[in-house]
């Protein structure tokens, strides 16, 4: 469990709330913090009772500061040094879990022996805001799922609004329930919650390409995500059980794609 955070001590708490609800599998929480103060983040008490907490659950959970700021890759790709394990999910800071999600995510990784799954995160507060445009994409995975190479010039670009507003909860409530808890379906890219084959991450390169960008730039993840596509195929899956906090960015200046100097 892979969670950058920086200046957000309450949409943390949640995070780590929503963790403490999973049951399966085994997990170990790594948290790496780049606040602007001097105190970080875990410093908060709701934190530091939730830290608590998954450590009496038998969790280990590791905390550190990781500055100076040099752009979100390079706080990835630093995270990912810190992870050993087969699975890897990298959690943004403002994502809280339903129960069972942590093992729906871990189970379809398996089943599907791809690149990554992962959980399109739902704004509830959208829950009457339907568009149904920008659900016509949607398409489930039939049989195996394929390598695919993403650009912003491919038709498969087309399905990023899928995960707009609450347009995965929408969808998860008309279709027919799958049997096996889960239903993965070809997606753009997956952002906030998206479990890795760390194996492949670290194949497709990670994100070693954070030194060929500034410090302020956004859509590292994209940029990461296209590259382990095109070599093992990924997935979104409905229903998604990962909820947006909707808080305010604290990634404020976004002057750079990463995916426009990577994929010009």
């Amino acid at each position: 469990m892979l969670i950058p955070t920086c200046d957000r001590p309450a949409e943390l708490a949640v995070t780590l709330a929503g963790l403490a609800a999973q049951d399966r599998p085994d997990f170990a929480v790594h948290i790496s913090d780049q606040s602007s103060g001097t105190a970080a983040d875990w410093e908060h008490p709701a934190i530091k009772a939730m830290i608590r907490v998954l450590r009496v659950q038998g969790r280990t959970v590791t905390v550190g500061r990781h500055l100076p700021r040099r752009g979100m890759a390079e706080h990835r790709a630093h995270l990912l040094e810190q992870a050993s394990s087969a699975q890897v999910l990298f959690l943004d800071n403002d994502v809280w879990l339903e129960p069972g999600s942590l093992a729906r995510l871990s189970e379809a990784q398996t089943t599907l022996d791809c690149g990554f799954v992962g959980m399109a995160v739902q704004g509830l507060s959208h829950l009457d805001d339907y568009r149904p445009a920008e659900e016509e994409s949607f398409q489930p995975w039939e049989g195996p799922v394929q390598p695919e190479q993403i650009r912003r010039s491919t038709p498969a670009f087309e399905r990023w609004p899928l995960h707009n507003a609450a347009n995965i909860t929408h969808i998860a409530a008309r279709l027919p329930q799958d049997p096996r808890g889960w239903l993965p379906y070809r997606v753009a890219w997956v952002g906030g919650c998206v479990l890795f084959n760390r194996r492949a991450l670290i194949d497709s390169g990670g994100f070693d390409f954070w030194n060929r960008l500034p410090a302020d730039h956004a859509g590292e993840d994209v940029a990461a995500q296209w590259r382990v596509m095109e070599m093992h195929g990924g997935a979104g899956l409905v229903p998604s059980g990962a909820v947006h906090l909707e808080s305010p960015t604290t990634v404020k200046t976004r002057r750079v794609d990463a995916t426009e100097i990577l994929y010009p």
